[in-house]
């Protein structure tokens, strides 16, 4: 009797272990079917990085989130070279501090995206905070202009599928790029050249920036806009560059 007993305590610790084994390789399968990347082409929520179009169309993107030395000299080349509808995305708490650039980007005819209020990364921010940021943003920077942004750069590019989900709540869409130009590091204006044009192709977002942390890309515009005409390409907005064409998202 007692050895029957022993017999079936082992078979019940080896349905247990059974049993167990189960439950973990169902929580692992729930997991990974959790786990949505950010670009998905699955996903209804996305942020858009390129458009898909055979055209030779390229939008220029500008990020500022501070200073004002760079802004002018940039806003100069590309007036010089008659392009009036590149996009910026600007930090509100930097517009607010400096009304009379916001005003000549919409004087010159450019676009303006959000880049948020405040510089920090959304993904360590709560939900409410990160709403709340956008919503402090979207009214500074429609006080400044007039007009309601309706494209959104979270500050230094960073999000996740949470931020993504509270943006498009707020009537946004999320922008990224397809091309960076990496003229933050400032590697030199023929390296940002060739960051440039040898990834361009037609339908991609070029990102720049036009803070002061910048030394070089006004130096290296002239150059990329010239090779770029030469090449046939046009230059248009991000609201004109996705309008009723298809966008292409990218997992990460």
């Amino acid at each position: 009797m007692n050895f029957i007993w022993i017999w079936n305590g082992k078979r019940i610790k080896q349905y247990m272990i059974v049993v167990i084994a189960a439950f973990f390789t169902a929580g692992i399968l729930f997991v990974e079917r959790s786990q949505v990347t950010v670009f998905s082409p699955s996903t209804e929520t996305s942020a858009i990085y390129k458009a898909e179009i055979k055209e030779k169309k390229v939008a220029l993107t500008f990020n500022i989130s501070w200073g004002e030395e760079k802004a002018i000299p940039i806003l100069d080349v590309l007036k010089e070279k008659d392009i009036n509808n590149a996009t910026f995305f600007l930090s509100a708490s930097w517009a607010e501090r400096h009304p009379d650039i916001v005003e000549r980007i919409v004087k010159d005819g450019h676009e303006i995206g959000s880049h948020g209020y405040r510089y920090e990364n959304y993904p360590g921010w709560d939900d409410d905070k990160v709403r709340k940021d956008i919503q402090r943003a979207h009214q500074t920077l429609y006080d400044l202009t007039n007009k309601a942004p309706t494209l959104l750069r979270p500050p230094n590019g960073n999000f996740d599928k949470r931020v993504l989900e509270i943006a498009e709540a707020q009537k946004y869409k999320l922008i990224h790029w397809s091309v960076n130009s990496h003229d933050y590091s400032n590697p030199g204006t023929d390296q940002i050249v060739s960051n440039v044009m040898d990834n361009v192709s037609g339908g991609d977002i070029v990102l720049f920036h036009a803070s002061d942390t910048v030394k070089q890309t006004h130096k290296a515009l002239p150059t990329i806009i010239n090779q770029l005409k030469s090449k046939g390409y046009k230059f248009v907005s991000v609201s004109e560059l996705i309008a009723n064409t298809d966008t292409k998202s990218e997992e990460i």
